[in-house]
């Protein structure tokens, strides 16, 4: 894999990447936090933003079960775009400049061609696993949907089988978007680079830090979910903590 990263740059000049040891993840994590704790308003207001979004995302797909899984896989892809907002507040405090959300939300639109360019492609992503999600039901979920919570039921029950088959599409292709996403969004918010350049990087750096890659990826699932589990609310703590600690991550791992 390494190999086939390094043939690219006969057609992209990429950054170089360095190596980490496999708990460094954990010190992402307590670093995010300090980020966190040095500018808390601002950071709480993106955590805010996204938990809004989210609660608006569960509403519409709550009386359409089918839909409700697709929904938040669709959050889960596009939530990286929101947390560029983050990665704008720790730049400006590592340059010494002035840190609120307003001027992060300026800083973001400074960068928001290239975003918006990764935006469409995450969001060609979610689409496409819309449909693999439908085909899927279609051919393997056989049960009367009803309410949300039948339905929810009935796959942690008698179609137990089918859910897994289904997390499993769904964490493969989960692996797929955090390889590409890894260090490209910071690096999209940090340099004047494009966004085929800020995802071969991330790739690179994936490719050359597979362990430790793996646990922090485990560590967002883990943190995320628990999220989810209070209603969304903790994320409004969460998002902005993980934020800090991807940009952390991202500095630490490209050149």
């Amino acid at each position: 894999m390494d190999l086939h990263i390094d043939s690219l740059d006969h057609h992209f000049t990429l950054p170089q990447t360095r190596k980490v040891a496999f708990g460094r993840p954990f010190a992402w994590i307590r670093l995010g936090w300090q980020e966190f704790t040095a500018h808390p308003a601002p950071s709480l207001a993106w955590g805010l933003v996204v938990a809004v979004a989210g609660w608006i995302s569960l509403l519409l797909a709550y009386n359409y079960p089918l839909f409700f899984t697709t929904c938040v896989t669709g959050f889960l892809l596009l939530s990286p775009i929101v947390a560029a907002g983050i990665y704008e507040l720790t730049s400006a405090r590592e340059q010494g400049k002035p840190v609120s959300f307003l001027q992060s939300v300026r800083d973001y639109m400074r960068n928001l061609s290239q975003i918006a360019f990764f935006g469409v492609i995450l969001g060609m992503i979610a689409i496409g696993w819309e449909r693999v999600s439908a085909i899927m039901f279609a051919l393997f979920y056989g049960g009367e949907v009803g309410t949300l919570h039948d339905f929810l039921r009935s796959l942690a029950g008698e179609y137990l089988g089918f859910s897994i088959a289904w997390v499993l599409t769904g964490a493969v292709l989960a692996l797929v978007v955090f390889a590409v996403t890894a260090v490209s969004i910071p690096m999209l918010a940090d340099r004047e680079v494009d966004a085929v350049t800020a995802m071969m990087t991330s790739l690179r750096a994936v490719a050359e830090n597979i362990a430790p890659m793996l646990l922090w990826a485990a560590l967002i699932v883990a943190l995320t979910a628990v999220g989810f589990a209070t209603g969304l609310l903790g994320l409004i703590v969460i998002f902005p903590v993980l934020g800090h600690a991807t940009w952390i991550a991202y500095k630490e791992l490209v050149a």
